[in-house]
């Protein structure tokens, strides 16, 4: 019997109502996962007087939740495989929403305890989004992490920018200025309630699969992580000490921070496209040259090019660190068979690489310290760069984790 025209697109409807409702879903989770820390940057100042605290203990706001991140990292897809994504990543943005609150609530405990709650929530949500996205759209998965990167930066790009002005000219102080993020949270929680009616389904579908692949004993694993862990590390010491690389060399405070705020601005394009253009191509192997290349004239124009070219040569950096983090997005589903393999290679990938983040910018620091300058420590930016493009190049080749032979990606 011929089903009825009407009862067809009636059911064409709701199948793309509900794959709207997804993809609105992955957006506002995205949007969740940096500005929370993004914003705690610009009051750290305000913070710290108010507190009464070290310029240490003020370091900690922003290095726990990426030590929050390698902790947790390895242990989100047992949860998920055990729980359910859906489940998981709904309970994890509550919690996210919760740690916010704690951490504008009462004073420097309640501080460091909610940085804590956030940064474990964030994580479990890192190493979940793009085995997702694996699972949820097969055949649109650079198009979805790139917009789901688009979403978690610029978010965090704004964050940024507004931080200062709420506490200040809108008179909330910085308790009030990161507690504003739980609201994001919420509305987060609120999209994502619906794909929990699918939970037992996922549930039945992630009990049937084969056991994981042991990611930890793969060659090919561990060079995905040193990529994902190596190009990490660059992005965290340019956005910790550009500005004073840049004013070291004569430029104003004000202007550092604006060349600052421009370079994470200008990769929102590229950090769309590149996922697009390495779904479509046969290997990524090309893509990884070209994005350190990028890197490699960006550092040597600020280290030996005219000073006029600056916003230039923060702008080249900026489309290396995007594209390289796109890449490493994409890796975790292009080198996987299927979502719970993506998810155990993100998490060890993200375990490793914040670790790596989190040394960076302090090891910087001490080069600086030890050496009266920057010249060294952009020697050793460098010399990273070197080592994401080799660990780039042998992830980038077309095969899958678990496969001997060349796998289909």
């Amino acid at each position: 019997m011929k089903k009825h025209p009407e009862t067809h697109s009636h059911t064409e409807l709701e199948s793309a109502s509900r794959v709207w409702l997804l993809i609105l879903g992955i957006v506002f989770l995205a949007t969740n996962l940096r500005a929370p820390i993004t914003s705690v940057g610009p009051l750290v100042e305000i913070i710290r007087a108010d507190l009464g605290i070290s310029n240490t203990l003020a370091g900690l706001i922003t290095t726990l939740p990426l030590i929050a991140f390698a902790l947790l990292s390895p242990v989100a897809p047992k949860l998920a495989r055990r729980y359910g994504m859906p489940l998981v990543l709904f309970v994890s943005v509550l919690m996210l929403g919760v740690g916010v609150l704690i951490r504008s609530a009462w004073g420097i405990g309640a501080l460091l305890i909610g940085t804590v709650v956030l940064g474990l929530a964030i994580s479990v949500c890192n190493v979940l989004m793009p085995s997702l996205i694996k699972e949820k759209f097969p055949l649109r998965i650079g198009l979805m992490i790139g917009v789901y990167s688009v979403a978690m930066n610029l978010t965090g790009a704004i964050a940024s920018g507004i931080s200062v002005p709420v506490a200040e000219g809108a008179g909330l102080g910085w308790k009030g200025a990161l507690a504003i993020w739980a609201v994001l949270a919420l509305i987060a929680a609120l999209l994502w309630a619906p794909q929990l009616r699918r939970q037992r389904q996922q549930a039945n579908i992630s009990s049937k699969l084969d056991k994981p692949v042991n990611v930890w004993k793969s060659a090919l694993a561990w060079y995905v992580t040193l990529y994902m862990g190596l190009q990490s590390l660059l992005f965290y010491v340019v956005v910790t000490w550009l500005p004073d690389i840049l004013k070291s060399q004569g430029m104003t405070a004000d202007s550092a921070g604006w060349t600052l705020s421009f370079m994470q601005l200008s990769v929102l394009p590229i950090t769309f496209l590149m996922p697009i253009i390495a779904g479509r191509v046969k290997n990524q192997v090309g893509l990884m040259i070209i994005t350190v290349s990028f890197f490699f004239v960006g550092i040597g124009g600020i280290l030996y090019g005219s000073d006029k070219l600056t916003m230039l040569w923060a702008i080249m950096i900026g489309i290396s660190l995007g594209s390289s983090f796109s890449l490493a997005m994409m890796l975790f589903g292009l080198r996987t068979s299927n979502a719970y393999d993506a998810a155990e290679l993100s998490g060890m990938a993200q375990s490793v690489g914040y670790l790596l983040a989190a040394v960076g910018p302090t090891f910087v620091g001490y080069l600086h310290d030890a050496t009266g300058g920057w010249r060294m420590p952009m020697y050793f930016l460098v010399g990273v760069a070197l080592l994401v493009l080799i660990f780039g190049i042998a992830s980038g080749r077309n095969r899958l984790i678990g496969q001997s032979a060349t796998g289909q990606s």
